[in-house]
């Protein structure tokens, strides 16, 4: 099967990050909202979406 070698750095820098962390979810989320502040960049934060309901019959949606 051919690798891309992009592909692969990239699972390898993500190895490498969680295992600072000792692949502690919490922990790295807490450095990435902590990266987030100090990139001084906006953030934007988008109300959630309301899902059409499905019509059960043909599984369009409900009008």
């Amino acid at each position: 099967m051919w690798r891309d070698p992009i592909v692969e750095e990239i699972r390898k820098y993500r190895q490498e990050y969680a295992a600072r962390f000792n692949h502690d979810l919490k922990a790295i989320c807490r450095d990435l909202r902590e990266r987030q502040e100090k990139s001084g960049r906006k953030v934007v934060s988008l109300p959630p979406r309301r899902v059409a309901k499905q019509d059960k019959t043909d599984g369009q949606p409900a009008v």
